[in-house]
């Protein structure tokens, strides 16, 4: 139960306040008599797969990724719509070019889709590499990600 609350305090601390790193949420849940360590926040982030977007006062800060009906959220739509420069399938394989430093973010976007011709994803830096099956397989994941960042 304290892991489910804690959990849902780190939501509610990043949907209220600009957290740039571990140690910044390490604090705010000390202020909310969570006492943590920095190994058990990395692992709250993995589990509740946070991500990192600009921020307004600060660089960067830590942010949710929050389901509806339709799949993804606007923030995630907004945030793939917003990182990706290129989609260029390749054979059986699809190369999506992001943002400098945004590879990560345009991967868990993707992953979250959960298309079922995908088999696996490598995010880098600027760079996801999408597998699928087939070349037809990559052609139609590629038509299906195009879509999503078409203006």
């Amino acid at each position: 139960m304290l892991r489910n609350a804690r959990h849902n305090k780190i939501l509610e601390i990043i949907s209220e306040k600009e957290i740039e790193t571990q140690e910044e949420l390490c604090s705010e849940l000390a202020a909310n008599n969570f006492a943590v360590t920095q190994a058990t926040v990395s692992r709250d982030i993995r589990e509740l797969h946070l991500f990192k977007v600009k921020g307004i006062r600060k660089r960067f800060r830590y942010a949710s990724i929050a389901h509806n009906d339709g799949g993804l959220s606007d923030q995630m739509r907004l945030l793939f719509l917003n990182c990706v420069e290129d989609i260029i399938p390749v054979g059986n394989l699809i190369v999506v070019r992001t943002l400098n430093g945004n590879g990560s973010n345009a991967g868990v976007v993707i992953d979250r889709l959960a298309y079922s011709e995908v088999v696996g994803t490598i995010s880098g830096d600027d760079t996801v590499l999408i597998i699928c099956e087939t070349a037809e397989n990559a052609a139609a994941v590629c038509e299906r990600l195009r879509l999503l960042i078409k203006r």
